[in-house]
């Protein structure tokens, strides 16, 4: 089975500060973030990994950047990883949305749930997966492979895998800076780890060659 690393970003202003930032561009990481890479660059430098793949927004590019350098690999961009399109709630207030309706309909009933001119979770799951199923397609079977990028598009992407019912998504962590590990095969998959922070030494134990 091929070793599925779910990476999720670290802080940046806007997670920090509690908006939704969805796609907007120039969303940097901040010194906590920068220190969150860096952690993950040294946790996974002996790890094996045979790509790593990221979603373009640069808080993601930010954080793929470290742990490509230290395992000497090129950073390959994935248009398929972007974060949840979320529409008009894009930089908005989290304080401000928890009032609206329809935010209880995104946390309590997430199958039901279109975010205002964004995708439905739905739409979002199916994007997410079909990018992993084609990254994986690319490589062996005992391969470790990174992706980076965003929490709700990482907890579908683990839901999926498992056979959790969308609904229940939301029931599962995913803090910035964090890793996901997924086995993968023909025969379905298997949750190694989930939401762990640096040192990772389950994933290099047994796998230096």
């Amino acid at each position: 089975m091929p070793l599925l690393l779910l990476i999720r970003h670290g802080e940046n202003d806007y997670t920090k500060t509690h908006k939704l930032a969805g796609r907007l561009p120039k969303v940097h990481l901040n010194e906590h973030g920068q220190k969150q890479a860096q952690a993950l660059a040294d946790a996974l430098a002996k790890v094996p990994i045979k790509g790593i793949y990221s979603s373009p927004l640069e808080r993601a590019m930010e954080t793929a950047k470290p742990i490509a350098k230290s395992l000497g690999l090129k950073i390959q961009p994935e248009k398929g990883l972007l974060e949840t399109d979320v529409g008009d709630w894009q930089g908005k207030s989290l304080k401000r949305l928890y009032l609206l309706k329809h935010w209880k309909v995104v946390q309590r009933a997430p199958s039901r749930a279109q975010f205002p001119n964004g995708e439905t979770f739905y739409e979002c799951q199916n994007r997410i997966v079909g990018a992993i199923d084609t990254i994986l397609s690319k490589h062996k079977e005992k391969d470790i492979v990174a992706c980076v990028f965003h929490a709700d598009p990482i907890k579908l992407a683990v839901a999926h895998y498992l056979g959790l019912p969308l609904d229940q998504f939301q029931r599962l962590g995913c803090d910035t800076g964090s890793v996901s590990v997924l086995a993968i095969g023909t025969m379905g998959a298997s949750l190694m780890k989930l939401n762990q922070r640096p040192p990772f030494d389950f994933l290099s134990k047994g796998k230096k060659k």
